[in-house]
């Protein structure tokens, strides 16, 4: 698809007395598509590692996970400072599989976006790397409705900063006026709020809320599920 606009930041939201169009969605994943619990990884990782690491150690850490997030490392520089830091034992296939295995399904979302394919372009928008982007599209078939994606490790900067967005916008051809971002931090959805998208904070536990935000925006869903009936 060629790009049609680039992310403008709008004087305001559009005037009330126009309603919104909506033609493409724009989703984030974790705790939006998929629910996860990073303690779990943790639990399998630190079972095979002979360090528990302290303050700077989890410092280091954080540094390590973001800079892979954010393209900056190779997956084998990502594994070298992480397995150095923590005197890992094990093998990189059981410290993917550890890596991976914290996500399940959102199933009232996961129906939605069932429901969306077909009608409106799907993408997606997520800071994430390419070990759990691998796992998500093995380990849940939904993925695949989606008609394109904006990583933060391969696009090299990462929500909130407005780049990515400017990113998925040239991307996919998308114009923020007509697009509905979704995802679940606030700082991801103010920056969405200044480039000119309609946006949703989504919280998992609140999924009435956004079905109620597709009804005010006058989406079309297909069969299924409506748009008012209560979550599974």
């Amino acid at each position: 698809m060629k790009p049609r606009a680039s992310c403008l930041v709008l004087s305001g939201p559009p005037p009330v007395n126009n309603p919104p169009v909506i033609r493409a969605f724009l989703f984030d994943i974790g705790n939006v598509l998929v629910r996860f619990d990073f303690s779990k990884a943790h639990r399998a990782i630190m079972a095979l590692s002979d360090q528990k690491p302290d303050a700077k150690g989890l410092a280091q850490l954080e540094k390590a996970k973001l800079s892979y997030e954010d393209g900056q490392i190779p997956r084998a520089e990502f594994f070298r400072e992480v397995f150095d830091i923590l005197q890992y034992r094990g093998t990189e296939q059981q410290f993917i599989a550890a890596w991976q295995d914290i996500f399940t399904a959102n199933s009232p979302m996961v129906e939605v976006v069932r429901q969306l394919h077909g009608r409106y372009p799907l993408f997606l928008l997520s800071n994430t790397n390419c070990m759990h982007v691998e796992g998500l599209f093995r380990d849940f078939d939904y993925f695949a409705l989606f008609d394109g994606a904006t990583y933060s490790h391969v696009a090299r900067t990462s929500k909130p900063l407005p780049q990515i967005f400017e990113i998925a916008c040239q991307h996919h051809g998308l114009i923020p006026t007509e697009t509905l971002f979704i995802d679940d931090l606030e700082p991801n959805i103010g920056t969405a709020k200044t480039l000119g998208f309609h946006t949703h904070h989504y919280h998992p536990d609140q999924h009435e809320a956004f079905l109620a935000r597709l009804r005010e925006l006058n989406v079309e869903l297909g069969t299924g599920i409506p748009p008012n009936a209560p979550a599974p």
